[in-house]
């Protein structure tokens, strides 16, 4: 059975914060108990066994810093993983690690962000809670050894002793029937062992495909990804600055002559951004417009093979609507027997076209579960993932391209995909593989679908999101089509400078995120330099590319 869902705990003394905090956490879909005491939440951490512990806080609190201490150093709570929320800087962030908080951060943060973070420490707490199983059964299975080595020890001592051949037979059968009981227990461990590590492979399964056939899940992605694509689109930045430009010069006309200097100084640096903006997206949205309909969507449906027997894993069985069965747990049900639909789990990323009836995109695009930590334990327990299903939809497209995979890069995240695109008349991107084409401080473009179908139902608006949740009841395939159908798929683009330019990558400032992944890098000359592989949380948000010319052995004839 899947293990127990991790339950964390927020401790804040605003409310208001409180109520946002709960409010995000619950979207994700995780378990949450609130507390606006410290005292009262570190007392609940040690009686209720919390996983995480997200405290906003102030240092300068004495007894929050001794209560925090506490808990990292209390026995009971130590595996507890804490996630603290403060309002200061640098220093008061290494404080509160060298009081033992596992994460910091500052102050104003971002939802995304904050929950990637939770994800990261519930797994690595979620990894501390199986060591520490494999080593309570380690240990079961040493004693259970020593009880052997004792039986058979007394039974030897017994048999030398024995004066008559009769007995020494009585003591031979019982010294057999002993060690039978043994190996049977040893048998017993080791089976309940096993079928531990299968719960964690299936509850691995599970939580990849959990959530993608519910519609309320939907529709809080697409809203936890909305307030990102704010922040982010080209045009919501430009719409953004020339609304505070006016509200600025509004404030000036009304202003007392105190107040005129600094928001003229103000008004200045918006205009000057704004300039800037305008100034690269003049170039930028006539390559949005010649690339964005070459840029794809991926779809990469994965199931589940038996590595002994070959069969498909499937469901247990299916509800009259049309749902899979659950265990009292509330946990699907599944089999390698029957004829149930297939177990499915659903991955997106991006790709763009470079030749013809050729994709190019990641290798952990095309195949999820390489170099993934979440699929470890379904590949140890003798599952072998594979691509059920690879489909490209391109904006303009009216239905989505069967596509498979042509050939995985050796040296460098990438793969290429081949489909018939004769159909879709979309041009092929240029690219300039020279080690000259990628220049530190000059602006970058970043197309790709972060969040996969999140953002492109975030940007759909929220009568639109409901309308598509009731339509597909939330199953991935379904949504997609319905988003094509609408016409509503298209690349976010995201403006930014090269940061650094390395052997092997090129860092950059474009924000994206999970999803974005195989995208297109493009240079000021409207050609691509790079494609999307990494995402970097905590370092001012810059990103990875891999440089083009590590794909050029993929794209000889």
């Amino acid at each position: 059975m899947p293990s127990k869902r991790q339950a964390i705990l927020i401790v804040d003394p605003d409310a208001a914060s409180l109520g946002r905090l709960e409010e995000l956490v619950r979207s994700a879909g995780y378990d949450v108990a609130v507390s606006s005491s410290q005292a009262e939440g570190f007392k609940f951490v040690q009686d209720a066994g919390i996983d995480l512990l997200l405290l906003s806080a102030d240092l300068a609190d004495v007894q929050c810093c001794d209560a925090l201490a506490e808990v990292k150093g209390n026995a009971v709570t130590a595996g507890t993983r804490v996630i603290l929320l403060t309002q200061g800087g640098g220093a008061e962030r290494a404080r509160g690690l060298d009081l033992g908080a596992d994460e910091v951060l500052s102050s104003p943060w971002e939802a995304a962000e904050l929950l990637a973070r939770v994800r990261v420490q519930l797994r690595e707490k979620r990894a501390f809670d199986e060591l520490l199983e494999k080593t309570r059964i380690a240990d079961e299975g040493y004693d259970m050894a020593q009880t052997a080595f004792q039986a058979l020890a007394v039974t030897e001592k017994m048999t030398r002793d024995a004066f008559s051949l009769g007995r020494a037979l009585k003591i031979g059968v019982s010294a057999l029937f002993a060690i039978a009981i043994v190996i049977a227990g040893i048998f017993l461990l080791f089976s309940r062992r096993a079928n531990k590590e299968a719960s964690r492979a299936y509850a691995a399964i599970a939580q990849l495909e959990r959530g993608t056939h519910r519609q309320e899940q939907l529709m809080a992605d697409a809203h936890s990804a909305r307030a990102d694509l704010r922040q982010s689109d080209v045009l919501e930045q430009k719409h953004q600055l020339k609304q505070q430009s006016d509200e600025l010069r509004q404030k000036i006309s009304g202003a007392g002559s105190g107040d005129v200097s600094a928001l003229r100084k103000q008004l200045e640096e918006t205009t000057a951004r704004l300039k800037r903006v305008e100034n690269e997206s003049q170039s930028a949205e006539e390559v949005i417009r010649a690339y964005a309909p070459s840029v794809c969507l991926l779809h990469v449906s994965v199931s589940f093979i038996d590595r002994s027997s070959g069969r498909p894993l499937r469901y247990g069985g299916i509800n009259a609507d049309g749902e899979p069965l659950h265990d009292s747990d509330g946990n699907p049900v599944y089999t390698l027997e029957g004829r149930a639909p297939e177990v499915r789990a659903d991955f997106f990323g991006t790709g763009f076209i470079v030749g013809e009836g050729r994709i190019l995109t990641n290798h952990h695009v095309a195949q999820p579960w390489w170099k993934n930590d979440e699929l470890a334990a379904v590949v140890s327990q003798g599952l072998n993932p594979a691509v059920a299903e690879l489909t490209a939809y391109f904006p303009d497209a009216t239905a989505g391209v069967p596509v498979s995979i042509s050939e995985i890069s050796e040296e460098a995240d990438l793969a290429l995909v081949k489909g018939d695109l004769s159909g879709l008349k979309e041009p092929i991107l240029k690219m300039d593989a020279r080690k000259e084409a990628a220049v530190s401080g000059q602006p970058l473009l970043s197309l790709g679908y972060a969040t996969g179908i999140s953002a492109i139902l975030a940007r759909a608006g929220e009568d639109a999101v409901n309308d598509i949740a009731k339509a597909t009841g939330g199953k991935p395939k379904e949504v997609v089509n319905e988003l094509l159908r609408r016409k509503l798929i298209r690349p976010l683009v995201t403006q930014g400078h090269i940061g650094d330019v390395l052997p092997d990558k090129i860092v950059y400032d474009a924000q994206t995120t999970s999803g974005g992944s195989g995208g297109p890098l493009i240079n000021r000359d409207g050609e691509v330099i790079g494609v999307t592989f990494a995402v970097v949380r905590g370092f001012g948000g810059s990103n990875f590319g891999v440089p083009i010319r590590f794909a050029q052995p993929l794209l000889k004839p």
